[in-house]
């Protein structure tokens, strides 16, 4: 069966504007959740969110992205998807041919610029250039036409869960022989919009997150983008491989349309047979990137589905605890996360952790330190019960 390798990283967050930056702070066990400074909301000033620095208008210079209606959630992605490109030495030809594809995820798009958009249509006699942003796929339509894209290009909207299953659905194409790589991943930025909303279901923390921790007390929301090139291991002769993407399964909980249900089935049966198409037994994982939103309900159930499945729970830790909770990019961030910890033999630390959570007694890796990693699995799970897990190995 063909092998499906990682040969290009690209990320943008609040730890890092490149993959070299985000390792660094991943290392040194530096956060960039803070204050907000790009806009202004109510909230803005009351809650620590996980901020990219850059402004906006910075975006648009450094990228020379002039084009009428772009958004910042489509400059995050672009900035992302240029470093993924230049790492895998892809050349202009093979990324507009039809034998590429592009799988993108993003659960805020354009709705970063909904003020915007409100104002232009209550004001502007000849309607708003946002509008067409304002479409679900509207991130993954600027960089097709950006790169001039003929081949399959598709966006992926399941909450929090989105770029896990766009790197699953990229992998799955590759499979299928319906293409020879996919560029895959996410982007989401911040906004009035998604803070105002999940502001309203009571899980924002007016502290740092604390991801798995007894006291935790909700998420803290951040912004970023990253990509991912997949391909064929026997395309990849003498080429830099990162690592192999073993396995994969995406489920669902069918419980609720926040919450997940107590006994955690999704996240099991995600977990599970991710483990099953992988080939491997649950001890062989190394790692868990787990989910780890910091959130009462998320962090229990992740906890009581490991130690369902795992009779010796790996090492885990929530990187979420730096970056702040990404939404739509979560999963393409945590899967370079968990790519890092292959090809630097490493795993890092969840932040902010005091006390065990009384039901599961489960505690996070709390120090950076060298180890063996051959097997690491990234959680992502997402509103409506989508739970998707991912499983990166050394290749």
């Amino acid at each position: 069966m063909t092998a499906i390798v990682v040969t290009g990283l690209g990320i943008i967050s609040s730890i890092g504007n490149s993959a070299e930056e985000n390792r660094e702070s991943l290392i040194k066990s530096r956060a960039g959740i803070s204050k907000n400074n790009n806009f202004y909301s109510r909230y803005s000033t009351l809650l620590p969110f996980g901020e990219i620095k850059k402004s906006t208008a910075q975006l648009m210079e450094e990228l020379n992205a002039n084009e009428k209606g772009v958004t910042r959630t489509s400059l995050l992605a672009l900035h992302s998807i240029q470093e993924a490109i230049e790492d895998s030495k892809l050349t202009l030809n093979q990324i507009s041919s039809s034998d590429t594809a592009l799988i993108g995820a993003s659960t805020v798009g354009g709705m970063c610029l909904t003020d915007q958009l409100f104002i232009d249509a209550t004001t502007a006699s000849k309607g708003s250039e946002y509008l067409s942003s304002y479409d679900c796929a509207s991130v993954m339509l600027y960089l097709q036409n950006r790169y001039k894209m003929k081949g399959i290009v598709n966006t992926i909207n399941t909450a929090c869960s989105s770029s896990s299953n766009a790197i699953m659905c990229g992998a799955r194409l590759i499979k299928s022989g319906l293409v020879k790589r996919a560029i895959v991943g996410g982007s989401d930025s911040l906004s009035k919009f998604s803070i105002n909303g999940f502001n309203a279901l009571h899980i924002l923390s007016s502290d740092i997150c604390r991801p798995f921790d007894a006291n935790r007390s909700g998420l803290n929301l951040g912004e970023g983008a990253a990509f991912l090139i997949l391909e064929k291991e026997e395309d990849c002769k003498g080429k830099k491989v990162y690592a192999k993407l073993s396995g994969y399964a995406n489920t669902n909980d069918s419980f609720h349309p926040s919450s997940l249900s107590e006994d955690g089935q999704g996240p099991f049966l995600a977990m599970t047979q991710a483990i099953e198409s992988a080939s491997l037994d649950a001890s062989s994982i190394s790692f868990i990137n787990a989910h780890g939103t910091a959130t009462e309900n998320n962090d229990e159930v992740e906890s009581v589905a490991m130690r369902r499945i795992f009779e010796k729970v790996p090492a885990f830790a929530s990187t979420k605890s730096y970056t702040g909770h990404t939404l739509g990019a979560a999963g393409a961030i945590e899967s370079i996360f968990s790519v890092f910890n292959i090809i630097n033999q490493e795993v890092y630390s969840s932040l902010n952790y005091t006390s065990p959570i009384e039901k599961t007694g489960l505690v996070p890796n709390l120090n950076y330190r060298k180890t063996s990693v051959q097997h690491v699995m990234s959680n992502s799970f997402g509103f409506g019960g989508n739970c998707s897990s991912l499983i990166f190995s050394k290749h």
